[in-house]
């Protein structure tokens, strides 16, 4: 005797099967626009435990990697959730996104909002995007994986560069990872948009020698516990030794040690305001008492005290690689440019 199909999937199965004449799509599509159709009509709701593909194989009779595919495409949507043993949920009945993806970032600095602002732009409405911070902090990264892992289709990250991270980010599926803003060696299969820092740095403080010298000192603010590139750092130190410039690293700006005839390199914006607060009080020239040279570019840099001198990669450009391998789901692996924004400040 056959076995009877429970009351409470008949209306979803009907949905299904509602779509089965149409042949301009496949099977698997027949599968996730029906279960999308219920959740339009409210058959489905948040919470809703869907058949298992057991059952749904043995109802509409489909082979089940189709069964699979569709509900791998469901949970890439953002719309679907499986449990390890109880099997599948509908999460969400934002049935109009395409895909959902998550973003992780270092901390939302300014350069990074202009990251942001790109992408979502470039992405469209129909791509559900949920963004986070690690703070380069490896317990807090190792959380964040741990709690969206199998939740999107797709994963865009800014990785910390440590060892540790390696073996978190080889968890996911390469078509399903992009790397940006820093580099890591990860296997040749996965796709990243990365800078490189220590020798582009170095050769930008070459170009700007003449300037450099103009100053009895010149002074990188860098913090070993923050999430500043250490190919800065090694930058900083092999140009002042092959240069002979007298370099000083400091931790942090201390407010009214401010000190004539230096320049100074900034990687955080919260140091750089505090100098140029000094400037203004002390009343200091930029490009000729003191010098000013800072990494990562935006519209303020480039307008205040008549343009600060600054190395930066094209986030904007970054941002809209990013969003076209998403969209494409091609591969790439690009080290992007970097490039020095000379103004009034040195």
């Amino acid at each position: 005797m056959p076995k009877k199909t429970p009351k409470s999937i008949l209306p979803l199965v009907q949905k299904i099967y509602d779509l089965q004449n149409i042949n301009s799509i496949s099977k698997h599509e027949q599968i996730v626009h029906g279960i999308i159709n219920a959740i339009d009509s409210g058959i489905l709701i948040a919470g809703d435990k869907l058949p298992s593909i057991n059952e749904m194989v043995a109802e509409i009779g489909y082979a089940r990697k189709t069964f699979v595919k569709a509900y791998t495409e469901l949970k890439e949507r953002g719309l679907v959730e499986s449990k390890n043993l109880k099997g599948y949920y509908i999460i969400s009945t934002e049935t109009n996104v395409t895909l959902k993806v998550a973003l992780i970032l270092f901390a939302f600095h300014s350069f990074q909002e202009d990251f942001y602002n790109t992408f979502r732009k470039e992405l469209g409405e129909k791509f559900h995007i949920d963004i986070f911070f690690h703070h380069n902090n490896i317990d807090l990264f190792r959380t964040i994986l741990n709690n969206i892992s199998g939740k999107y289709g797709m994963y865009v990250i800014a990785p910390i560069q440590q060892e540790a991270t390696i073996t978190l980010l080889k968890k996911i599926s390469a078509d399903r990872l992009l790397i940006v803003d820093r580099f890591i060696k990860m296997p040749s299969d996965y796709s990243y948009i990365s800078q490189e820092f220590e020798e582009v740095t170095y050769q930008k403080l070459v170009g700007l020698t003449s300037k450099i010298k103009k100053y009895d000192r010149f002074v990188l603010f860098y913090k070993k516990q923050a999430d500043y590139p250490q190919g800065i750092l090694k930058a900083f130190k092999r140009y002042c030794e092959d240069f002979d410039i007298n370099g000083n690293i400091k931790e942090s700006y201390e407010e009214g040690s401010l000190e004539n005839h230096t320049a100074y390199f900034f990687i955080s914006d919260s140091q750089l305001w505090k100098v140029l607060k000094d400037v203004r009080t002390m009343n200091y020239h930029i490009g000729k008492d003191i010098g000013v040279l800072a990494h990562d570019d935006n519209i303020v840099k480039e307008l205040t005290f008549g343009g600060i001198t600054t190395i930066s990669t094209n986030f904007s450009e970054m941002a809209k690689k990013a969003a076209l391998f998403i969209k494409k789901g091609k591969r790439i692996q690009e080290i992007v440019p970097t490039y020095l924004y000379q103004r009034n400040s040195l």
